[in-house]
């Protein structure tokens, strides 16, 4: 790094702030599976700026020197999508952390530091709710909007980009300007906050934002309901929709997956019967409301050929299966070469995990997948497997991509393009929108210093 910009940047935001040499290494990688993660490039600075306008002189000084920016949350990516691809400077939100909660507009005013158990906490601090769980909690706000996160929640609450109402964002120029506010209607002109939404840091850094929230709900439960046939668990889904049942998500697993999250713990996986299980959190405005919800679904269940389902009605038991839930990644990390997010309609899900397995056994694989089976969001993992090459799990991904394109999927729902699926995009993106897309780029940062190598090849 040049030794000049190095002391520019110390000008603007303070020595103690710019970290040089080996104490960079902790700002290099995010979560993505090791066998596919881009090397990081060792010669970077990291920059903790504390205000837009830190981060926007940041911005001017790069463009001035030509040297890339790579914004950094809170690194629980899965794409490779903040990894420091060439030498540059890494910009970290963390210090920029404040959030005011406006009970009366039920919004949240969060700077993109804030992490998703800062704004959970705070929302409950106010007797409000954020209703979407989009991941890790040490996720922070501003890559969660860029990268538009989803979670279990997002079947009856929405993704991010329901929830974000208004930005502040930091040009790759230097421009700082604002998208929206505490608005529930803003039809001036084109939405480049939605454009902003899920860009990945390629189009602007993300400072502030303004979040939605909500009541919170007086009754919830969680159900297990388990099935020794998958395509009844599958049918059952639609039928759960059309009986006019919301829920706050409908989750997919597979119970000897689950029993290995719950090892990793201590704990043991409460429900023992079924392979095939879905998992149903619901949330009412009244204890009445729930019991009358419970008793249709459970209607629906005999009807779908289920086992017994099991209720998780107290705290505890919930918070013990969604915590199980949370293991599942770093579990299946360790033997994982890749983990795939596409996304199909969900009527079409039990077809194409018949194809899954399919395309297993043509390869004397297994192919384990959980997911979010209210939103036709499905994770599946390809395990590394000896004396494979770079090619085999290539040829794996490829069958299972065309198979989610020809029922009318995509290749990722929520995990994004980031560098591990720039090559995917291009191959299966149409031409023409890969073309504005790119031309938007180019618009938004003629010099490309923000975030490249992501996206796009």
């Amino acid at each position: 790094m040049d030794a000049v910009l190095i002391k520019r940047l110390t000008e603007v935001i303070g020595k103690d702030l710019v970290l040089v040499d080996e104490s960079v290494s902790s700002y290099l990688y995010d979560e993505t599976p090791n066998p596919v993660r881009p090397a990081a490039s060792g010669d970077v600075v990291v920059v903790k700026p504390g205000s837009a306008l830190e981060v926007s002189k940041i911005l001017l000084l790069a463009n001035e020197f030509r040297v890339p920016v790579f914004p950094r949350g809170g690194g629980t990516g899965l794409v490779g999508g903040c990894i420091p691809t060439r030498s540059g400077i890494v910009v970290s939100l963390e210090r920029m952390n404040r959030i005011n909660v406006d009970r009366d507009n039920l919004f949240a005013e969060a700077e993109a530091g804030a992490t998703l158990r800062d704004l959970i906490s705070a929302a409950e601090s106010a007797g409000l709710f954020f209703p979407p769980h989009p991941g890790d909690e040490s996720a922070q706000i501003g890559g969660l909007i860029a990268c538009n996160a989803g979670g279990v929640r997002a079947v009856k609450t929405g993704v991010m980009r329901n929830y974000v109402r208004g930005l502040e964002v930091v040009l790759p120029t230097g421009e700082i300007i604002m998208l929206g506010g505490k608005l529930l209607k803003n039809n001036a002109g084109y939405d480049l906050m939605q454009l902003i939404i899920g860009s990945e840091g390629t189009l602007g850094i993300i400072t502030k934002a303004w979040i939605r929230l909500a009541p919170r709900p007086a009754a919830s439960a969680t159900i297990i309901i388990p099935f020794d046939n998958r395509r009844r668990a599958f049918e059952l889904v639609p039928r759960i929709f059309q009986a006019g049942i919301i829920p706050l998500a409908i989750e997919y697993f597979e119970k000897s997956v689950m029993d290995l999250a719950a090892a990793e713990i201590g704990e043991k996986w409460p429900c023992n019967d079924g392979e095939y299980q879905l998992m149903i959190i619901l949330a009412e405005q009244s204890e009445e409301a729930l019991l009358k919800t419970c008793e249709v679904l459970l209607g629906l269940c005999e009807g779908a050929g289920s086992r017994e389902p099991m209720f998780a009605e107290s705290r505890r038991e919930q918070d013990l299966i969604l915590r199980i839930r949370s293991e599942l990644y770093p579990v299946l990390k360790k033997t994982m070469y890749d983990t795939l997010d596409v996304t199909l309609p969900p009527a079409s899900m039990a077809g194409f995990l018949d194809e899954l397995d399919k395309i297993a056994g043509k390869y004397g694989v297994e192919l384990p997948a959980i997911g979010h089976a209210g939103d036709g969001n499905l994770h599946v993992w390809i395990n590394v497997r000896e004396g494979w090459r770079l090619e085999d799990y290539e040829k794996i991904k490829e069958e299972v991509y065309d198979k989610v394109i020809e029922l009318g999927g995509v290749i990722t729902g929520e995990h994004g393009i980031g560098y591990v699926k720039r090559r995917d995009l291009q191959k299966y993106a149409d031409p023409k929108v890969l073309e504005l897309m790119k031309a938007i780029k180019r618009i938004f940062d003629p010099n490309n210093i923000l975030n490249p190598d992501k996206i796009f090849l």
